[in-house]
């Protein structure tokens, strides 16, 4: 496993947990609106921290961290991820694992071994819009298998989707919605500008709150449980603006 970034302490990422979040080399995919273009790109470009010191920081704070969030990139990449996985379960920590659903045999031999505790898994978009956001080919039967597999209930989950502005649409919001109709949790991620591996995306505002709203309520129509994440107190951008600008 190569650990490119970490993130000492998060009070959101596995809540209600205190949790460290480590951020894993490589990624399949190349979403429009990934804010860790090197860690997806140019991952030998970054420090790798390793293995060695990774553990070592973990003994040193277990008194103090609850769990660990695995995220990337995409963690499922790495082939030795169980046996790492293993080895922090061993310390004691609870672990949530991040995924964009492409390895459903890592995921099942994960939730198997009773290895993972949690598991957030990004929904793109529709499934024949998925190349519109990932822009590599998508294998939407392991992404739907996936799914499947979490809606099991053999371990707690969410389903989370950034809404991106220029791709999602208000009717979008009926077919994701139907397609994991009866899901536990489902997430809405604001967009952010800040950093786009699309670069034309970082001129574009957020989607109002208003319209989140809108999506929030044809989603509840399908999934008992859908929330927001990610507003910004101050909105810097009207939505005057954002129909202004174009990708």
């Amino acid at each position: 496993m190569i650990i490119k970034g970490l993130q000492k302490l998060s009070l959101i990422d596995y809540e209600p947990y205190t949790c460290c979040v480590i951020f894993t080399a490589g990624c399949n995919f190349r979403c429009v609106f990934c804010h860790n273009k090197d860690l997806v790109l140019n991952p030998d470009k970054l420090e790798t921290i390793t293995n060695e010191d990774f553990y070592e920081f973990l003994e040193q704070k277990k008194k103090w961290l609850d769990a660990i969030c695995i995220s990337g990139g995409e963690p499922t990449l790495h082939k030795d991820l169980p046996e790492h996985i293993a080895k922090m379960k061993a310390m004691g920590f609870k672990v949530k694992l991040d995924t964009n659903g492409t390895n459903p045999d890592m995921v099942e031999s994960l939730i198997n071994k009773k290895l993972i505790d949690y598991v957030a898994m990004d929904i793109k978009e529709t499934p024949e819009k998925y190349p519109d956001v990932v822009q590599v080919p998508a294998d939407l039967t392991k992404i739907k298998r996936t799914v499947s597999l979490l809606m099991q209930n053999r371990i707690p989950y969410e389903f989370r989707m950034t809404m991106v502005p220029k791709i999602v649409k208000k009717e979008d919001m009926h077919k994701i919605g139907k397609w994991i109709k009866g899901a536990h949790k489902f997430f809405i991620q604001q967009f952010s500008n800040k950093v786009c591996l699309k670069k034309a995306l970082e001129k574009c505002g957020p989607f109002p709150i208003e319209e989140l709203e809108e999506f929030r309520t044809i989603l509840k129509q399908y999934i008992d449980y859908v929330e927001i994440r990610g507003i910004d107190p101050i909105q810097h951008y009207q939505p005057e603006t954002i129909k202004e600008k174009q990708v």
